[in-house]
Formats: structure tokens, sequence, C-alpha cells
């Protein structure tokens, strides 16, 4: 059995991505900064397939000790990690300007640092594996800034710049790296807000796309992938 990795796997995108790859019989470490809800979702999980195996570490992964004790744990308790799905992030719309003193620290902390310090705990066992899958939750602002999510713009386009360097890094050793890149999607950043679902990207569409990514050919990566709401942005 492979073993896949997923930060914020509760909700949104990394808690479809987590069913999506339990229906593929992988097994699955997961954390998120609330035990209950981790606990519900591994029940969930294994009701859908008693075959894998589910580890839930509770861990805020903006913080480096608790993110690296989270991959220590899934590494002794799974063996070898597979895939790494780097889905944490926190969305802030603000002006530059605008932000709060901490904001700057807390949204790089969250969004970009999660990916960096996991690459480097993996990273060269997946290339002396010479195998591995690597998907970077990044964002359509990377691509088209967002004015009124400043920092949040710059740690995604950073986000999407890292993945790239992964990849080239990688290559040589045959381990994948895809950027996957939302428009708008449907999670927990639109609570609050009166939005039409048929307009938005759903959570299980990325986790379709990545499963299609992850099953293709051993010669086979997709580098980057752009999902967009069929009307635009909201």
């Amino acid at each position: 059995m492979k073993n896949a990795l997923i930060t914020g796997a509760t909700k949104g995108m990394g808690r479809a991505i987590a069913f999506a790859f339990a229906k593929q019989g992988l097994n699955l470490a997961i954390c998120s900064r609330n035990i209950k809800e981790l606990e519900q979702i591994k029940a969930e999980l294994l009701n859908i397939n008693q075959q894998i195996s589910v580890i839930v570490v509770e861990a805020d992964a903006s913080k480096k000790d608790q993110l690296l004790n989270f991959a220590a744990t899934a590494e002794q308790q799974l063996g070898s990690i597979d895939v790494i799905v780097n889905n944490v992030g926190i969305y802030h719309p603000t002006s530059i300007t605008d932000d709060d003193e901490d904001t700057f620290d807390l949204l790089m902390n969250a969004n970009l640092r999660p990916a960096y310090e996991l690459y480097r705990y993996f990273g060269k066992k997946m290339a002396a594996a010479k195998q591995g899958h690597i998907f970077n939750i990044c964002s359509i602002a990377a691509i088209n800034p967002v004015t009124n999510a400043g920092t949040y713009t710059v740690t995604k386009a950073a986000t999407l710049s890292l993945s790239n360097i992964m990849r080239l890094e990688m290559q040589q050793y045959g381990v994948k790296v895809t950027s996957v890149i939302p428009g708008s999607t449907l999670t927990a950043s639109w609570d609050g807000v009166e939005v039409d679902a048929n307009t938005m990207v759903l959570p299980t569409d990325i986790a379709s796309a990545v499963i299609n990514i992850y099953n293709m050919s051993a010669g086979a990566n997709v580098n980057e992938i752009v999902i967009t709401p069929v009307f635009g942005q909201l």
C-alpha cells in the first residue's frame, strides 16, 4: 500500500482529496488543529475503506515544530511517504497597506512554510527511493494578482515558485511535483458569503483532478493544472 500525507485535511479541498485517496486504497496521515474533527473524518474514511490505515495528528501546520512532529509521526506509523498534498492555507482579504502587523508572518507561515518544510523533510528520502508525488495547492492569485488579498497573493505566488523549484530538483530522480491552481472554490473561505455553488469550482473537482494526475503512467507528470469557474472568478 502507498502512503499519503495531507495537511489541513478536515475541510474543503484537503477533505475531498483525503476521501479520494482513501477510495484508491492509500493509507493516510492527516492533520488539522481540531482533534474532534480529525477523529470524525478518520471514522468516515475507515467507513468507506476498512483496509487502509488512517493516522491523525492534531497540529498547527504553520508552526514548524508541530508540522515536523506530524511528519515524523506519519513516517513512524506508516513507513515511507509516497504522496504529499500541501493543502493547508489561510485566505486573508485585505490590501497590503491594510494588513495587521502580524499578517505577513501569519500568511507566510501558513501558506508557504509547510510546503517548504515538508519538502526539506521528505525530499531527499523520495529522491533516494526514486519515486513519490508532491501536490502543492496554490491559487489562481499566484497568476492573476488579487489586490484586495495582497499578501495572500504574494504567498501563493511564492508557493507556485517553490513548486517549480521542487519539480526541477526532483525530476532527475523520477519524483513528480504538480502545482494545483484553483480559482474560486467552494471552501470554508467563503463562510458567511452568499454564493451560488453552480458558479464555483467544488472541492471534489480538485480531488478528481489530483487523483487523475496521480494515476497517470510513471513517465508522465502534470507540471501544473489550472481549474477555474466556467463563468469566471467570483
